[in-house]
């Protein structure tokens, strides 16, 4: 074998290698990231109670929704105080087999023993993100599985609030409704599916942590590069730690399922987070 033979057949071999490796390997990798989230005026109390961020499950015939199943199973092990859940929780294909797929996953819910809350993302709102009869639907399995809902509305677990943005891309977008009711005194802590809408004149000097999903992270990222593909306006909002640099704190969630089963140098997530007094 000559030398351009052997090149040419090493680099079909690693690209082989290689879209295996991010079709059927690295997108049931899950990752439990450990972050602390320190809040103000956090009751002691809650000090280093834990709260598990889950995001985008997707739910649907894209990806082995087994998997979903299986991470809760693991999740499940940690015992979390607090559990949220930010958005999409199907991978909406104008199919009502959807809802059941999402009954049986979530019959394996993962419930922490002081509260569980949910808010919706744009899959949620079903064909163009514009069908409310989907949202409902999702919002009532939810329910029926131990989880409240929050569509611009505020729940107390505990002494902390936890305030549930509804989606961006929905037809129920109106969080300064929401946002104006914050006490600052309190301790807050706000879910909104979407990161692009930190951007966005809503927030009435809302100084805390934020929790998001909606872009996986990119889902696949060339090493040293940014991710080819984000589903928001604003480029920065990938994954992880945001500091927003007026008081607010951004924490975007990779996502624990995928719009389509591909990830590279993106695990799924779930996030545990340690409550902090500060």
């Amino acid at each position: 074998m000559n030398r351009r033979k052997f090149i040419t057949k090493s680099l079909l071999a690693t690209a082989g290698l290689s879209l295996f490796y991010s079709w059927q390997i690295e997108p049931f990798m899950l990752e439990f990231v450990h972050q602390d989230l320190p809040i103000k005026n956090l009751p002691s109390n809650l000090h280093n109670k834990v709260l598990m961020q889950i995001s985008d499950l997707h739910v649907g015939n894209r990806f082995d929704w087994n998997f979903l199943i299986d991470s809760f199973k693991k999740a499940k092990t940690y015992k979390p105080d607090f559990v949220v859940y930010t958005g999409d929780f199907v991978c909406w294909e104008d199919n009502a087999e959807q809802f059941e797929q999402l009954k049986i996953v979530m019959k394996e819910a993962v419930l922490g023993t002081l509260g569980t809350t949910a808010i919706l993302g744009n899959h949620d709102y079903g064909a163009e993100w514009r069908e409310e009869y989907v949202a409902d639907e999702v919002s009532k399995i939810l329910t029926d599985s131990k989880i409240q809902v929050l569509r611009d509305e505020k729940v107390n677990l505990s002494g902390l609030n936890i305030y549930g943005f509804e989606e961006l891309w929905g037809t129920n977008f109106h969080p300064e409704k929401l946002t104006k009711t914050i006490n600052p005194e309190e301790a807050n802590l706000v879910l909104c599916h979407n990161p692009d809408v930190c951007d966005l004149d809503v927030w009435n000097n809302y100084q805390g942590w934020i929790l998001s999903g909606h872009t996986h992270g990119g889902q696949a990222k060339p090493p040293f590069l940014p991710p080819l593909i984000l589903p928001v306006k604003n480029r920065k909002y990938i994954s992880g730690i945001i500091d927003l640099e007026d008081g607010r704190m951004l924490y975007i969630n990779r996502a624990l399922g995928h719009s389509y089963q591909v990830r590279f140098n993106c695990r799924p997530e779930i996030t545990l987070f340690t409550l902090k007094s500060i």
